[in-house]
């Protein structure tokens, strides 16, 4: 004990006599070999230090984060209770009546260890492989996840975006970019039945918008929205984190349902610097969402031309072969670029099947177009892991790509979970995974005042960061 006091004491001192930088790059250093060492070629990654490193390691950015999704059904339990609802304890769903006999409180449901277990099969993709034969396919069990919690989902949004702050301040994350809440929607059937028949043009787009602008209840649904993304963020930025939003339309609705949503998604992004960016979500292998992907994309395309500021991060290639027929699999990705002008992609998994992959991954590294790249949902929904991910093609040729969680209440994970993937999948060095922190703020659709004070902290958190790995290592060692 008194030898490794006096070995600890003794690099303290050798520390303190060198020059700032000199040791800070004997620090970094000693953080590089200490990673090369958990990932030794031939063995076991060595994942409990894994985990601790990543949890300890400073995060960036989570550029690809469902605000639902990254709630936990526990959480969700709580609100069932505040609202005044109830669990069914046969369908699991949340009821607002009360059927006698059948309805429980959220609290209830946690002091029933079956029945929270059981509920936590249907409400996340917890214990899935334990329980797969009671369970639907992967990519049902994942998306049919959200209509569970779906009356409790949109409440409560304070209480929330609080408990995911601590959670990411927790664990040495920075900033959240979270695709919040669906944007204002609206209907009109003349709309849906051309899109649907003979197919819509320009002069269709800037007459429902127009119509749009004419709709008292869709305004005054936006700026509601307005109003709850400040109220609901209030006192979240600080120091030690940052958060911003992004609106969303649901790809599988009627043409103009999606077309207004995106119009207000616009809107949005343009009326508050909360708000950074605007996204479509919803399951891409459905039959709606395959058969108008070509003219959402006309949509983004027009109102981009419109609002040529706002920034795009579309859900783009969340397919695997086998989901779709194959021609299915080959222009999302290369569409979401060239036509809608998005500026990060969603996943990007049918990479390898699209038409000139080559020429798309070109492309998208010359213009800095960032990959968010979802490890476990990739896993879950699509089976699709190891050296079949395209993380393999987009270190291969240069795509920048970011690490993120897509939905971590659902998964059950955090993004500390996601870099232990993919360290102990990929074994990257410890340059390769410091970028990878970095990208995740140069590649966030921040303000470039705040991307450039995020960076700033960055670079202290890691040099903390790096001595206290360089000092535990020392340690060791003795």
């Amino acid at each position: 004990m008194k030898n490794n006091i006096k070995a600890v004491a003794l690099a303290a001192a050798v520390f303190c006599a060198m020059p700032y930088a000199q040791a800070a790059n004997a620090n970094e250093e000693a953080t590089k070999r200490h990673l090369a060492a958990l990932l030794a070629p031939g063995k076991d990654p060595k994942l409990a230090e894994l985990t601790m490193f990543f949890t300890l390691m400073p995060k960036g950015g989570d550029l690809h984060h469902h605000y639902s999704g990254a709630i936990y059904a526990e959480q969700y339990l709580e609100w069932v209770d505040k609202e005044g609802f109830c669990v069914n304890k046969n369908s699991y769903t949340i009821e607002k009546a009360k059927p006698a006999g059948v309805c429980v409180s959220g609290q209830d449901v946690m002091n029933d260890n079956t029945l929270l277990a059981n509920l936590l099969q249907r409400w996340s993709d917890k214990d899935f492989y334990n329980h797969s034969a009671i369970q639907s396919p992967p990519d049902r069990q994942f998306f049919d996840t959200f209509a569970y919690f779906g009356p409790v989902s949109s409440t409560n949004t304070a209480d929330g975006l609080q408990r995911l702050k601590q959670r990411a301040i927790q664990e040495n994350l920075s900033y959240i970019e979270t695709i919040f809440e669906i944007a204002p929607i609206a209907q009109d059937l003349d709309f849906d039945k051309k899109a649907t028949s003979g197919g819509v043009t320009e002069a269709d787009f800037a007459a429902l918008s127009a119509k749009l602008d004419q709709d008292q209840a869709f305004q005054g649904w936006i700026g509601a929205y307005l109003q709850n993304v400040k109220t609901a963020g209030a006192g979240i930025d600080d120091a030690n984190f940052t958060l911003r939003y992004q609106p969303f339309a649901l790809r599988f609705l009627s043409p103009s349902q999606v077309y207004s949503q995106i119009v207000s998604s616009f809107k949005l992004a343009s009326s508050s610097p909360q708000i950074v960016g605007v996204n479509i979500v919803g399951q891409e292998s459905v039959n709606v969402s395959m058969r108008d992907y070509a003219l959402h994309m006309q949509m983004f395309k027009y109102l981009k031309s419109n609002y040529p500021q706002v920034k795009l991060a579309l859900h783009a290639g969340e397919l695997a072969l086998g989901m779709v027929p194959p021609e299915g699999l080959t222009f999302h990705i290369k569409e979401a670029i060239d036509v809608a002008g998005a500026s990060r992609i969603g996943h990007g998994m049918d990479i390898a099947h699209e038409s000139n992959p080559l020429a798309i991954m070109k492309k998208m590294r010359d213009q800095k177009i960032a990959v968010e790249v979802n490890l476990s949902s990739n896993d879950f929904i699509l089976g699709i892991k190891d050296q079949a991910h395209p993380v393999t093609l987009f270190r291969k040729y240069g795509v920048p790509y970011v690490l993120s969680t897509d939905d971590a209440g659902v998964s059950r994970n955090n993004l500390s979970g996601e870099y232990v993937l993919y360290a102990a999948r990929y074994q990257p060095d410890y340059a390769e995974v410091k970028k990878l922190s970095y990208d995740s703020i140069r590649y966030s659709f921040l303000a470039d005042v705040d991307k450039q004070r995020l960076l700033k902290s960055l670079d202290g958190k890691f040099a903390k960061f790096e001595a206290d790995i360089a000092g535990a290592a020392a340690s060791g060692k003795r």
